[in-house]
């Protein structure tokens, strides 16, 4: 198994290289499985019926949305865990926290070891077209396979406190298991949500 990665010559518009055309690398679109064929493919791996697959399935995705609504980080099994999680504006007056500071909510996966190990080992195929969309050249990489941690966005540690406050005073944390208070620190309430394969010098 590879992950399929196409590189493609386009004008760059901003930044340092605007003007230019370079390689920029994205992820090929993969097709959407459906909850159906998931389904499906789990009663015939695990010896069940697919109605008791529907059901557990069903049982589980509730079960995971009620918990993780009420602050809980949830297990998903063979994956990892998922919690919500906030990303806000910080002040230095108490009286001016409310909740028009919010600049969005979170969805927080933390794959687990084995996730990430199996990730980490997988070769990615990359494919190279040139500005008029005609393939040039094949590679597979042979990068280090580090990936990314959900937890340790821009040096932000679990509880989301470090010393990255950008300009705006910005900062994400995770609401706790009590459901209370946010801890966000810096990540920047600007800073969007995650990086991702593609951004390459294009900005």
């Amino acid at each position: 198994m590879a992950l399929k990665v196409k590189a493609k010559e386009q004008l760059i518009k901003v930044g340092k290289y605007a003007e230019t055309y370079r390689y920029v690398m994205m992820p090929e679109l993969y097709t959407a499985l459906t909850q159906d064929k998931v389904i499906k493919e789990a009663a015939l791996r695990s010896g069940v019926s697919k109605g008791v697959m529907q059901a557990c399935w069903d049982a589980a995705g509730e079960v995971i949305k009620a918990w993780a609504t009420e602050g809980h980080s949830v297990a998903l099994p063979g994956l990892g865990t998922m919690r919500f999680g906030l990303r806000a504006k910080s002040v230095a007056n108490v009286n001016d926290v409310k909740a028009g500071l919010i600049s969005s909510r979170r969805i927080i996966f933390t794959p687990n070891v084995d996730l990430k190990d199996e990730l980490a080992s997988t070769a990615v195929q990359i494919t190279c077209y040139d500005r008029d969309g005609k393939e040039v050249k094949r590679v597979t990489s042979t990068d280090d396979g580090n990936v990314e941690d959900p937890e340790n966005e821009n040096g932000t540690t679990e509880n989301g406190n470090n010393e990255n406050q950008n300009e705006n005073g910005g900062g994400s944390g995770s609401l706790t298991p009590s459901g209370g208070d946010d801890n966000g620190g810096g990540n920047g309430g600007g800073n969007g949500g995650g990086s991702g394969t593609g951004s390459g010098d294009n900005n």
